[in-house]
Protein backbone atom coordinates (compact mmCIF):
# COMPACT_ATOMS: atom_id res chain seq x y z
CA UNK A 1 0.00 0.00 0.00
CA UNK A 2 1.22 3.45 -1.01
CA UNK A 3 -0.20 6.89 0.03
CA UNK A 4 1.68 9.86 -2.13
CA UNK A 5 1.22 13.58 -1.07
CA UNK A 6 2.07 16.79 -2.41
CA UNK A 7 4.54 18.53 -0.17
CA UNK A 8 5.60 22.17 -0.39
CA UNK A 9 6.47 24.28 2.26
CA UNK A 10 3.54 26.10 3.43
CA UNK A 11 0.79 25.83 6.14
CA UNK A 12 -1.63 23.89 3.55
CA UNK A 13 1.60 21.82 2.91
CA UNK A 14 2.48 20.85 6.32
CA UNK A 15 -1.38 19.77 7.01
CA UNK A 16 -1.64 17.22 3.95
CA UNK A 17 1.94 15.93 5.02
CA UNK A 18 0.77 15.36 8.90
CA UNK A 19 -2.50 14.29 7.54
CA UNK A 20 -0.71 11.66 5.02
CA UNK A 21 1.46 10.40 7.57
CA UNK A 22 -1.43 9.93 9.59
CA UNK A 23 -2.85 7.64 7.01
CA UNK A 24 0.22 5.84 6.45
CA UNK A 25 0.02 4.80 10.47
CA UNK A 26 -3.35 3.50 10.39
CA UNK A 27 -3.13 1.48 7.20
CA UNK A 28 0.87 0.35 7.81
CA UNK A 29 1.51 1.96 4.03
CA UNK A 30 4.17 3.56 2.76
CA UNK A 31 4.38 7.38 2.46
CA UNK A 32 5.71 9.14 -0.95
CA UNK A 33 6.41 13.06 -0.31
CA UNK A 34 6.63 14.86 -3.87
CA UNK A 35 8.07 18.05 -3.78
CA UNK A 36 7.76 19.35 -7.48
CA UNK A 37 9.03 22.69 -8.41
CA UNK A 38 9.12 24.12 -12.09
CA UNK A 39 12.67 25.32 -12.20
CA UNK A 40 13.73 28.52 -14.17
CA UNK A 41 15.04 31.47 -13.30
CA UNK A 42 13.24 32.08 -10.27
CA UNK A 43 13.95 28.82 -9.08
CA UNK A 44 18.29 29.73 -8.06
CA UNK A 45 20.98 28.32 -6.24
CA UNK A 46 19.50 29.81 -2.65
CA UNK A 47 15.70 28.48 -3.40
CA UNK A 48 17.19 25.08 -4.06
CA UNK A 49 19.28 25.04 -0.71
CA UNK A 50 15.80 26.49 1.15
CA UNK A 51 14.06 23.22 -0.97
CA UNK A 52 16.59 20.34 -0.09
CA UNK A 53 16.85 21.71 3.71
CA UNK A 54 13.44 21.19 4.05
CA UNK A 55 12.49 18.00 2.82
CA UNK A 56 15.98 17.01 4.94
CA UNK A 57 13.86 18.07 7.78
CA UNK A 58 10.45 16.30 6.60
CA UNK A 59 12.54 12.90 5.91
CA UNK A 60 13.63 13.82 9.92
CA UNK A 61 10.28 14.31 11.42
CA UNK A 62 9.30 10.63 9.33
CA UNK A 63 12.25 8.93 10.60
CA UNK A 64 11.28 9.89 14.07
CA UNK A 65 7.73 8.40 13.54
CA UNK A 66 9.12 5.27 11.80
CA UNK A 67 7.26 6.07 8.93
CA UNK A 68 8.40 4.00 5.86
CA UNK A 69 8.93 6.71 3.14
CA UNK A 70 10.47 7.96 -0.09
CA UNK A 71 11.07 11.67 -0.58
CA UNK A 72 11.00 12.47 -4.16
CA UNK A 73 11.99 16.59 -5.17
CA UNK A 74 10.92 17.08 -8.86
CA UNK A 75 12.34 20.25 -10.60
CA UNK A 76 12.02 19.23 -14.43
CA UNK A 77 9.80 22.04 -15.77
CA UNK A 78 6.19 19.97 -15.26
CA UNK A 79 2.85 21.81 -13.56
CA UNK A 80 3.16 20.19 -9.64
CA UNK A 81 0.20 18.53 -10.91
CA UNK A 82 1.63 16.66 -13.45
CA UNK A 83 4.32 15.31 -11.61
CA UNK A 84 2.24 14.18 -8.69
CA UNK A 85 -0.38 12.30 -10.67
CA UNK A 86 2.80 10.66 -12.73
CA UNK A 87 4.05 9.56 -9.35
CA UNK A 88 1.15 8.15 -7.69
CA UNK A 89 0.91 5.98 -11.21
CA UNK A 90 3.80 4.85 -11.28
CA UNK A 91 3.90 3.88 -7.43
CA UNK A 92 0.56 2.29 -7.88
CA UNK A 93 -1.04 4.88 -4.65
CA UNK A 94 -3.77 4.07 -3.19
CA UNK A 95 -4.94 7.33 -2.79
CA UNK A 96 -3.21 11.08 -2.94
CA UNK A 97 -3.30 13.79 -0.42
CA UNK A 98 -3.46 17.64 -1.09
CA UNK A 99 -3.62 20.69 0.67
CA UNK A 100 -5.90 23.08 -0.46
CA UNK A 101 -6.24 27.05 0.13
CA UNK A 102 -9.27 29.20 0.18
CA UNK A 103 -9.14 31.23 -2.91
CA UNK A 104 -11.59 34.33 -3.52
CA UNK A 105 -14.34 34.55 -6.05
CA UNK A 106 -12.08 35.72 -8.81
CA UNK A 107 -9.40 33.25 -7.98
CA UNK A 108 -11.77 30.25 -8.28
CA UNK A 109 -12.89 31.75 -12.26
CA UNK A 110 -9.42 31.25 -13.22
CA UNK A 111 -8.56 27.91 -11.44
CA UNK A 112 -6.10 26.41 -14.01
CA UNK A 113 -4.98 24.85 -10.21
CA UNK A 114 -3.12 22.66 -9.28
CA UNK A 115 -5.64 20.85 -7.04
CA UNK A 116 -8.35 21.15 -9.46
CA UNK A 117 -6.26 19.07 -12.06
CA UNK A 118 -4.81 16.36 -9.40
CA UNK A 119 -8.83 16.19 -8.30
CA UNK A 120 -10.18 15.50 -11.95
CA UNK A 121 -7.20 13.70 -13.43
CA UNK A 122 -5.75 11.24 -11.28
CA UNK A 123 -6.83 7.76 -11.32
CA UNK A 124 -6.74 7.02 -7.54
CA UNK A 125 -8.74 8.87 -5.03
CA UNK A 126 -7.04 12.11 -3.69
CA UNK A 127 -8.09 13.29 0.02
CA UNK A 128 -7.75 17.34 -0.13
CA UNK A 129 -7.58 18.90 3.51
CA UNK A 130 -7.44 22.78 4.65
CA UNK A 131 -4.79 23.94 6.92
CA UNK A 132 -5.88 24.18 10.69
Amino acid sequence: MAIVVGYVATKEGRAALKRAAEECVLRQAKLVVVSSHRGGRDFDADEAMRFEAELRRVEEVLDERGIEHEVRQLVRGNDPADDLIAVAAEVSADFIVIGLRRRSPVGKLFLGSNAQRILLDASCPVLAVKAE
